[in-house]
């Protein structure tokens, strides 16, 4: 069975991803696929649209599939996650800049890799069971894929938090954090898309109705202080003191868990992507974190305590958040020479 089924259907191309037992994590060859049907359906004129979806409930695509990363980099051999992520990346540059519509249908988790398939669409759905999210220095990454200027855009500082903290949008704050734009029940699917597929793009505003309320909207006004800080260690400083004990005290118990140092260059990501709203930008700057995250960074680590021994009990290169320096940043995030990413 394929991992991931391509096809025309009407006047739609339909990218369906097919590993619903794995959660529907993105492989290498699936970035291949979906960049070679992407390539293919831009100039066709039988295709006025794309539709991706994934098989299952649980999930539409919960990241990327790191184990042959893993294996690679531990073995000393960094050259493979570095294609990998130079290929995924380049596509998720084309999904961003796609000049035909892409309808998404975000059920269960979105997640990391699965952000730059499913968040780079003009018409992104979310349902009851959405749940999207950039939990990427929980494993010693940055969020990737094109991530750091979704979080750039979110409003205030809401990209900060969402970046360093791993939290969990539901339907309501995915649309408020502009991770989605549409709210449309599940039970409703499959009528849409059969509207789609005759070419009716118009059947999703037909079909959406008011999201659900966005808890993080709620709390808007206080992550703009308690993550206004230019670094990381400002970052804390603020949440050690600032007003609102509550929500500084969920966000700490969040980071807690994450790599210090992943999450030190994450704030500057996003600040980059800020000041440039671009997504090869954006992304170029990331590579240069995941370029060196298995030598120099703690990726092999954060993968080795969440997927392989499962002791959910990392050994990060700083004990202590606070201790990482900005010199420490500058080096993960320089320029890479002529191994920068070229989109």
């Amino acid at each position: 069975m394929s991992d991931i089924k391509i096809r025309i259907e009407g006047r739609a191309g339909r990218i369906t991803l097919n590993r619903p037992q794995a959660l529907n994590a993105v492989t290498y060859q699936m970035c291949l696929e979906i960049e070679a049907a992407l390539d293919a359906w831009a100039s066709d004129d039988a295709v006025a649209l794309v539709i991706i979806d994934a098989m299952g409930e649980r999930a539409f695509c919960a990241g990327g599939d790191i184990q042959e990363m893993y294996d690679t980099g531990m073995a000393g051999d960094f050259a493979y996650g570095r294609k990998f992520w130079a290929d995924e990346y380049r596509m998720n540059a084309k999904m961003f800049r796609f000049p035909k519509p892409v309808v998404t249908f975000l059920q269960g988790y979105t997640m990391g890799g699965g952000v730059g398939v499913g968040c780079h669409g003009s018409h992104r759905i979310v349902c009851e069971s959405s749940r999207i999210a950039m939990p990427e220095c929980g494993i010693g990454l940055v969020p990737d894929v094109g991530g750091t200027l979704l979080l750039a855009r979110a409003p205030g500082r809401l990209g900060e938090y969402l970046g360093v903290s791993a939290a969990r949008m539901g339907p309501g704050d995915a649309i408020y954090a502009e991770f989605a734009d549409y709210y449309i029940p599940q039970a409703g699917w499959d009528l849409l898309k059969t509207a789609l597929i005759a070419g009716d793009l118009g059947a999703v505003d037909a079909a959406a109705q008011a999201p659900p309320d966005s808890p993080m909207a709620a709390q808007q006004g206080a992550l703009d202080q308690l993550f206004s800080g230019e670094t990381l260690r400002d970052v804390l400083v603020d949440l050690k003191h600032g007003a609102d004990r509550e929500v500084a005290e969920a966000a700490l118990t969040l980071m807690g868990r994450n790599s210090p140092l992943a999450m030190a260059c994450a704030i500057e990501l996003v600040h980059r992507a800020r000041s440039l709203d671009d997504i090869v930008h954006a992304l170029r700057n990331e590579y240069r974190f995941t370029a060196r995250s298995m030598e120099h960074g703690d990726f092999l680590e954060g993968i080795r305590a969440a997927i392989i021994d499962k002791d959910r009990a990392p050994k990060w290169k700083h004990t202590r958040a606070q201790d990482v320096t900005l010199a420490e940043v500058t080096r993960m995030l320089q320029p890479l020479g002529a191994d920068d990413l070229d989109i």
